[in-house]
C-alpha cells in the first residue's frame, strides 16, 4: 500500500526509489516510528505486564541501534531529513519524544484495556502479516493491531508517532482482514502518539474490496506503462529522494 500511495503522490519519486534503486536520505523519524512500534508490540505481548521503564529501555535501545546504523551509512547529519531544526537536533529530539510516547502508550493501555483480537489458531493480532490479491495485484503488509468489537466485528488500528494519517491504509487493512480471515471490519482508527490517545473512528462499512483493488490496479497499470509523473511541491523538502531529483529546487 505504501508503494501505491507513493506512486500517487509523486511518480518520479517512485521511479527513483523503486526502479533506479536510489539510496534514500536517512531520517530520524523512521527510527522513531520503528522503535515505538517495537515497544508497543512488546507491551501487548507481555499482556501489559511490562513496566514503563522496561518499555522505554526497549525503545531507547532500538532507536539508538537504528540511528547508529543510519550514521554508518551517512555520517553527515546535515544531510539527514528533518521536520524541524538540523538532523542532529532532530535525532536528539526524537529520542526524548519517543521515550515519552512509549510511556504514554503503557499508561493508555492500562487505563483503557483495548481488546486485541485473537486470530484463530495464530494468536494475538499484532503486526499481523497479510498477503492478499487486490485488483489483480498481490499486496503484502503488516497490520499494527486488530481490535475486537462488542458486536463480533474487528476494528483495524494503526499506530502513529507523527501526524500523517492514511485512510487508504485503513481501507487496505479492512480489505485484507476480511479476505484473509473472513471477519467483518466496519471501523478503523489510529492511536496517535502525539496525543496519547485514539483518533475518531473512521467508518469503513461502505468500503469494498473491489474499490480498494481499483487503486492498486491503476498504480500497476501506470508502472507497467512507464508513466512516472513528477509532482513537485511543498512535500519535496521532506522527500528522501530529493538529493537525486532533477525537479527539486
Amino acid at each position: 500500500m505504501s508503494q501505491t500511495e507513493q506512486y500517487e503522490k509523486c511518480g518520479h519519486r517512485y521511479w527513483l526509489q523503486r526502479v533506479e534503486r536510489v539510496t534514500p536520505l536517512p531520517a530520524a523519524w523512521s527510527a522513531h516510528g520503528t522503535a515505538f512500534h517495537s515497544a508497543a508490540e512488546a507491551v501487548e505481548r507481555s499482556q501489559r505486564t511490562m513496566t514503563e521503564e522496561e518499555a522505554i529501555q526497549l525503545f531507547s535501545d532500538q532507536y539508538s541501534a537504528l540511528i547508529n546504523k543510519g550514521l554508518d551509512q551517512e555520517p553527515n547529519t546535515d544531510r539527514w531529513l528533518s521536520a524541524a531544526g538540523t538532523g542532529a537536533e532532530d535525532i536528539e529530539h526524537r529520542y526524548v519524544l519517543g521515550q515519552q510516547q512509549t510511556a504514554d502508550y503503557v499508561r493508555w493501555t492500562r487505563n483503557n484495556q483495548p481488546s486485541i483480537w485473537q486470530v484463530p489458531e495464530k494468536g494475538i493480532a499484532l503486526e499481523l502479516y497479510f498477503s492478499v490479491e487486490l485488483g489483480g495485484i498481490q499486496v503484502r503488509g503488516y497490520i499494527d493491531q486488530l481490535v475486537a468489537e462488542v458486536d463480533g466485528s474487528v476494528r483495524v488500528r494503526d499506530l502513529k508517532t507523527g501526524s500523517t494519517k492514511s485512510k487508504f491504509q485503513l481501507e487496505t487493512y479492512k480489505a485484507a482482514t476480511e479476505l484473509a480471515h473472513g471477519v467483518t471490519v466496519n471501523r478503523g482508527d489510529w492511536y496517535m502518539g502525539k496525543t496519547g490517545g485514539l483518533s475518531r473512528p473512521v467508518d469503513l462499512s461502505a468500503v469494498s474490496v473491489d474499490e480498494v483493488g481499483e487503486r492498486y490496479a491503476r498504480m500497476d497499470a501506470g508502472v507497467k506503462a512507464g508513466d512516472f509523473p513528477a509532482k513537485p511541491g511543498f512535500l519535496c523538502r521532506f522527500c528522501d529522494m530529493k538529493h537525486k531529483c532533477s525537479f527539486f529546487r
